[in-house]
């Protein structure tokens, strides 16, 4: 998608559609609708008086041949309740109104940008329209080419600052595309995403950008006595990946350097404790915290902020076979502390322990992770919030703020000593797993003793990796989430 910024007035804009949104209080002359031509404007009102336009969120109004205005199409998007609207809104719109305009073959479109949206506005509605303009089709042999939109401009009313709005295009669409990578990572069925085709795209990646990179492969696992992540490893005939990327710019300050550390499960079968039938495919997303990690070192790569961040991303597939690590097991991780395996299928946490410890090894002072890590977290929030947990009060708040601030939703959750006895075992340190109850916090706090004394944070996505249905702004299928967010975390802490 090509976005440009066009200085035009909005009746003389030659292009094909052009979108406009309005608020439920005043759907025919609010928001951006404020800015057509009077004729227009009381049609929208007699469009309002039958019921037709009602400024409802994400309503979409279609109007053909606008009297007085030289497009073909105009569009109202309803914004909903001006009192609940918040920036990141902006980028939802204008998602909205490119999934409606392409499924009608519009391959160029234009959008007003609101007097007082400014670069970061533009930044938004620009990560919008890209991350709107996704499906996950890559296998389907008929594929839509017309559903695509070639050209989105943003209309200015006033002489733009070129520079200034230039980058926030630029920064926009640099975080939107790498949220894509993450999608399109997390989309690949197994057989086309094992560990060593991940660590292919990201060494690609990191070619492609400049950032360092480095891969371990099972002879470096065991070596570096990664015991908890090659008992998961051992059940497989496909070889496990570490991989290790650097952002080291120059001018960064030594400290802090930023871990991101991602769980790569390729595919979860549960292993001996085999998971039911049912759903098992939706298993080939079980490396979305490692791809998060990736679509975030891809981000700054680009964005250049002023941070050192290092990523972690131990993969592997967890499968059945006489190989496999057994219930009753103990096992002992890269720290040195030993594990008792009550059930194979809480293999995540064992993959990120080791992780976090090599990060510390590498010399990272703050500690995030993410992972697709419980199905307790779902039950708790569902498919729409994170469950973050953290160590260190000041780093969960920036996160959870990062999230508010791109609209992925956060909720914290408790970390309590209470809730270590529900984990420890009477044969080793720690059991992987806590029982049923408090699931998504006893899995949390096992992980996070792996970060030891380090500052540390973990959000867990088992329900926000994926959405199975449509929404009005954003693709059924993978989401992306948390990348945004820790971009934004990043880009925030380096001012």
């Amino acid at each position: 998608m090509k976005i440009e910024l066009q200085h035009e007035p909005v009746e003389k804009l030659s292009l094909p559609a052009l979108a406009v949104y309005s608020f439920e209080e005043d759907p025919s002359s609010s928001g951006t609708a404020r800015r057509l031509p009077s004729k227009v404007q009381k049609l929208l009102e007699d469009l309002k008086a039958c019921g037709e336009l009602t400024g409802k969120a994400y309503e979409c109004t279609l109007v053909h041949q606008p009297v007085g205005m030289a497009v073909q199409k105009l569009l109202v998007v309803g914004a909903g309740k001006k009192e609940k609207f918040k920036p990141f809104h902006l980028g939802r719109l204008a998602g909205a109104a490119v999934r409606f305009l392409r499924a009608r073959a519009v391959h160029e479109m234009a959008w007003i940008v609101g007097e007082k949206d400014g670069t970061k506005g533009i930044q938004t509605v620009t990560e919008g329209a890209v991350l709107a303009d996704y499906d996950a089709d890559r296998y389907r042999t008929e594929q839509r080419a017309d559903r695509r939109v070639d050209l989105f401009a943003l209309v200015c009313d006033k002489t733009p600052g070129s520079e200034a709005w230039a980058a926030a295009i630029a920064q926009g669409q640099a975080i939107a595309e790498a949220t894509n990578f993450t999608r399109d990572l997390v989309n690949e069925p197994a057989n086309q995403m094992t560990p060593t085709l991940l660590a292919r795209h990201a060494r690609e990646m990191a070619e492609r950008t400049g950032l360092g990179y480095q891969e371990l492969g099972t002879e470096e696992i065991r070596a570096l006595k990664m015991g908890a992540l090659w008992a998961v490893a051992q059940g497989s005939d496909e070889p496990p990946r570490l991989m290790v990327l650097r952002y080291t710019p120059e001018e960064a300050p030594e400290a802090p350097v930023i871990g991101l550390v991602g769980k790569g499960i390729t595919f979860d079968s549960g292993g001996i404790s085999i998971k039911p039938s049912q759903d098992m495919h939706e298993m080939k997303t079980d490396m979305a915290g490692g791809a998060t990690m990736l679509g975030v070192m891809q981000a700054i790569a680009q964005l250049k902020p002023r941070v050192r961040v290092i990523a972690v991303v131990p993969s592997t597939e967890n499968m059945v076979s006489g190989k496999a690590y057994r219930p009753g097991d103990v096992i002992t991780s890269m720290s040195g502390k030993t594990i008792e395996v009550l059930n194979t299928d809480a293999e995540g946490r064992l993959a990120l322990a080791d992780g976090l410890a090599y990060a510390k090894q590498l010399g990272c002072t703050v500690l995030i992770d993410a992972a697709t890590l419980t199905g307790a977290v779902m039950v708790a929030l569902g498919n729409i919030t994170t469950g973050v947990f953290g160590s260190d009060q000041e780093w969960v708040n920036r996160v959870i703020s990062s999230g508010i601030e791109t609209g992925e939703r956060m909720w914290q959750l408790p970390v309590d000593d209470d809730y270590r006895e529900l984990y420890k075992s009477s044969i080793a340190d720690l059991a992987n797993t806590g029982g049923r109850y408090g699931g998504a916090i006893t899995a949390a706090m096992f992980v996070g003793d792996f970060a030891g004394d380090t500052p540390w944070v973990h959000m867990d996505i088992a329900g926000t990796r994926w959405s199975n249905e449509e929404k009005p702004y954003l693709a059924k299928g993978p989401t992306g989430v948390p990348v945004r967010t820790l971009v934004h975390l990043l880009m925030d802490f380096a001012k």
